[in-house]
């Protein structure tokens, strides 16, 4: 059983960087039609694409491994209580490894265009930074509040959607609105983390693919403590506000 579970999350991670950090990378800025209307997803469309990889995800690998996706998710809900410390360790382990998959599908996918390359800056490849390497050029200070505090929302809205007394088919969907909304706040200051494992994948190749050879694009690997620190502060602390001020799971119907 724990197999199946660490390959449940290997495929729904790999699924959503492959979606959302796709999305990101092949369709966000696609240019414009004849008339000049945009023919990218912009911002609004790359949350979307987030978002609808966990709800796909959640509905067809939820029930075989809980639909983590994500350390910061595997740690809050360790932290919350509701998943085995034991087991930790090999999920977050599948998670990066999916992740990694993922984002070296997309450079192989977006390396078949004429004229594709990594260069060293903000957003490249849909890499998380801050400073020059923040979308909108925001500080280190605010990129971690913002991990930090989406992140904690975001362990409250899962752990409030798939409690006890939730409506259990709606919890895929709530959580992947709230990713939605997530990134749809935060894309432009540290192009959306809230999952080490997302940004971990897409530095890696990043590093190895960059434009120049292997380390030529080392900006995303020297920020990527903030977006492993920040995002799993904000579980913990998301899981813990639910667990001790919010849930209600221990009292009768």
């Amino acid at each position: 059983m724990m197999a199946r579970a660490l390959f449940a999350e290997i495929f729904g991670t790999f699924w959503l960087v492959l979606g959302g950090c796709g999305a990101a990378v092949l369709a966000a800025d696609f240019g414009t039609g004849g008339n000049g209307t945009s023919l990218g997803l912009g911002f609004v469309g790359v949350s979307l694409a987030f978002g609808l990889t966990v709800v796909t995800g959640a509905y067809a690998v939820g029930h075989v491994s809980g639909g983590h996706f994500n350390p910061a998710v595997t740690l809050g809900l360790t932290f919350g209580g509701r998943f085995s410390a034991a087991h930790a360790p090999g999920y977050i382990i599948a998670q990066v490894i999916g992740g990694v998959l993922g984002a070296y599908t997309i450079y192989m996918i977006a390396s078949g265009a004429d004229g594709f390359a990594i260069a060293d800056g903000a957003g490249t490849f849909a890499t998380n930074g801050y400073g020059e390497y923040s979308p909108g050029g925001y500080t280190m200070l605010a990129a971690i509040i913002a991990e930090v505090v989406l992140t904690a929302v975001f362990l409250i809205i899962i752990m409030g959607a798939t409690a006890r007394k939730a409506a259990p088919a709606m919890g895929g969907l709530a959580i992947g609105l709230g990713l939605t909304l997530i990134h749809l706040i935060s894309i432009p200051v540290t192009n959306t983390s809230v999952n080490p494992a997302r940004s971990t994948a897409n530095a890696v190749i990043a590093y190895v693919f960059g434009d120049g050879g292997v380390g030529s694009v080392s900006a995303p690997v020297e920020q990527l403590w903030l977006f492993w620190a920040a995002p799993i502060a904000g579980a913990i602390i998301g899981a813990l506000i639910y667990r001790g001020l919010i849930s209600n799971d221990h009292l009768p119907d």
